[in-house]
C-alpha cells in the first residue's frame, strides 16, 4: 500500500515575522548556510520555470552558482530550450527546496545576461571534462544515439589536447533579478508560514504574510 502523505506533519521550525531581516538577500544567506551545513546533497539546487513564445511553461533542475544583492546566478547553454525562452521571454521564477528542514523559497523576477568576463571566469575553473562537455553537446537538439555525442566529446578533446579549452560564445551566465522572494516554513496543520518579499521601488522591500 502507497504511503498516504496527506497525514505528514511540519514541526521543526516556525517563522516570525520579527525574526525576518529586512533584507530578502540577507534572509536567504541565513537560511541558505542552515541549508549548507545541514549537509545536504546540492543545497545550491533549485527548479528553474520558463515560458516562451508558446506559453508553454518548463521546468528543470539547475545549480546555482552565486547569489548577492542583484540576484541569483547560474549557466547554462543559450541554445538550449530555457536559453530560447529566454530570449522570448525574460520572466522566469526559481524555487529551493530543503526537505530536511521543511523550507522553500520561491523567487520570480527577470533574467539578464551576466559580464562575458564572469562566464569566463566561471568556464575557465570548471572541470577539463565539464568544459569538454559543453563544447560536445548542442544542448536540447535531437541526437541519434549516445555514440554521436561520446564522439564529438573525443574529437574535442583531441582538438583541445595540451590546450587550454576557450568558453563557447553560446555558453552563457545568467542572473535572475528578483521582485519577488517568498520565504515558505512548513508547519503543523497546513497552517504554513509565508513572508514574501516585494520589491516596491528599487532598494525597497515590503514584507507581506500570506496565507498557506
Amino acid at each position: 500500500m502507497n504511503k498516504n502523505y496527506q497525514n505528514d506533519q511540519y514541526e521543526l521550525y516556525e517563522l516570525r515575522e520579527e525574526d525576518l531581516d529586512e533584507s530578502p538577500f540577507v534572509q536567504f544567506e541565513k537560511w541558505f548556510e542552515t541549508a549548507q551545513n545541514e549537509d545536504l546533497v546540492h543545497p545550491n539546487a533549485f527548479t528553474l520555470a520558463t515560458s516562451g513564445k508558446d506559453k508553454r511553461p518548463s521546468a528543470r533542475i539547475l545549480l546555482m552558482k552565486g547569489f548577492d544583492e542583484k540576484g541569483f546566478v547560474f549557466y547554462t547553454n543559450s541554445e538550449s530550450k530555457k536559453g530560447n525562452d529566454f530570449s522570448d521571454n525574460k520572466n522566469a521564477s526559481i524555487c529551493f527546496w530543503w526537505g530536511k528542514l521543511e523550507r522553500q523559497v520561491r523567487i520570480e523576477g527577470e533574467v539578464e545576461l551576466t559580464d562575458d568576463s564572469d562566464a569566463d571566469a566561471y568556464f575557465a575553473s570548471r572541470p577539463r571534462g565539464s568544459q569538454i562537455g559543453a563544447w560536445a553537446s548542442h544542448q536540447s537538439s535531437v541526437i541519434d544515439n549516445r555514440d554521436t555525442l561520446e564522439n564529438r566529446y573525443r574529437e574535442i578533446e583531441k582538438q583541445y589536447e595540451g590546450k587550454d579549452i576557450p568558453r563557447p560564445s553560446y555558453w552563457q551566465g545568467y542572473i535572475l533579478v528578483p521582485r519577488t522572494i517568498e520565504f515558505w516554513q512548513g508547519r503543523p496543520d497546513r497552517l504554513h508560514d509565508r513572508f514574501r518579499y516585494k520589491l516596491e521601488v528599487p532598494g525597497n522591500w515590503v514584507i507581506e504574510r500570506l496565507a498557506p
